[in-house]
């Protein structure tokens, strides 16, 4: 028991050693100049888009239910967060100011999903995916009509608070966080939940509280998102949270493995750089994003390409258990 103690604080040192020893590489990239802030602007996009598919990975991969509302929920946080830093938090310093008005984004977020979630998660299957894709309809259309936060015309003028260094470390935390969930009592409920959910109640478990439990989880740290993407765009509008921007998110989630967070960071970072590098191919762009997906999920089906990975993993593994 004290070495699997022993290894866990040594794996979670490395880990954290890690996060921090490749910050201060790409911060010392960034001020040599070797990554402009073109690049800087695409890694910060990045690490907002590692938070939406390992938080919707929660809901989708762990929990096994299909949402499609989760920019409905960015768009809460994002908004929230805003309107605070714009019109109620003015006088704050800009720290104190950006910190308060994240969480705040990531809470109103959190209760939109209590709301949406008491009704909606006794539904299942494609049932729940409508809902919740009427969900992020309803939240677009009446951010549409409040005139308060710009309305059709978008809401300008937000602060440019987010940084490259908020989005890595708020990403770093999120992933930390899920993982954490995931090997918990809680997390082997949720999944649980998915495995067979009429087992799961047999078995005691209480399965609308952990339906819920996920449901706000992902929906907080969608919010959390949202906040950094109209601190870094410094201007939103309904129009960005579309049905579009949940089905993106979705994409990523299902490319990288429903349930699998290593694979969901892998799959947010190619998807969100691989449209930035065929800009310069602009008439085929999007041919050639659509080819590349396919082809992904091909080789994520093929039996041969899957047992190909699975040897280069029990490779890898063998290695770490030898070190």
């Amino acid at each position: 028991m004290k070495k699997i103690k022993n290894n866990k604080k040594i794996l979670l040192l490395l880990t954290v050693l890690g996060i921090v020893g490749v910050y201060f590489i790409i911060t010392f990239l960034t001020k040599e100049g070797i990554i402009n802030r073109y690049y800087s602007g695409i890694l910060l996009s990045t690490c907002i888009n590692i938070i939406l598919v390992v938080s919707l990975n929660v809901t989708t991969g762990f929990l096994g239910q299909l949402t499609l509302g989760h920019a409905g929920f960015m768009a809460v946080g994002a908004y929230t967060s805003a309107y605070l830093t714009k019109v109620v938090f003015v006088s704050l310093p800009p720290l104190l100011s950006f910190s308060i008005a994240l969480v705040c984004g990531g809470v109103m977020a959190l209760v939109f999903g209590i709301i949406i979630g008491f009704p909606t998660l006794r539904l299942r299957g494609d049932y729940l995916a409508i809902i919740t894709l009427a969900f992020g309809e309803v939240i677009r259309t009446i951010l549409l009509n409040l005139n308060f936060v710009g309305g059709a015309k978008g809401f300008a003028g937000i602060p440019r608070y987010s940084t490259f260094a908020w989005a890595y470390f708020l990403a770093a935390a999120t992933v930390i966080i899920v993982v954490m969930l995931v090997n918990s009592r809680h997390g082997r409920a949720i999944i649980s939940v998915r495995e067979d959910e009429i087992a799961a109640e047999a078995s005691g478990i209480n399965t609308s509280y952990y339906k819920i439990l996920a449901f706000i989880f992902a929906a907080f740290f969608a919010g959390v998102a949202g906040g950094l993407y109209a601190h870094y765009m410094g201007i939103i509008e309904p129009k960005t949270f579309t049905f579009n921007k949940s089905i993106e998110i979705l994409v990523m989630v299902v490319l990288g493995g429903m349930g699998n967070i290593k694979g969901a960071i892998i799959s947010a970072i190619v998807l969100t750089v691989l449209p930035e590098l065929l800009r310069s191919v602009a008439n085929y762009r999007t041919l050639i994003y659509a080819l590349v997906l396919i082809l992904m999920m091909l080789a994520k089906n093929n039996a041969t390409v899957m047992m190909y990975i699975n040897k280069v993993k029990n490779k890898l593994s063998r290695k770490e258990v030898k070190q």
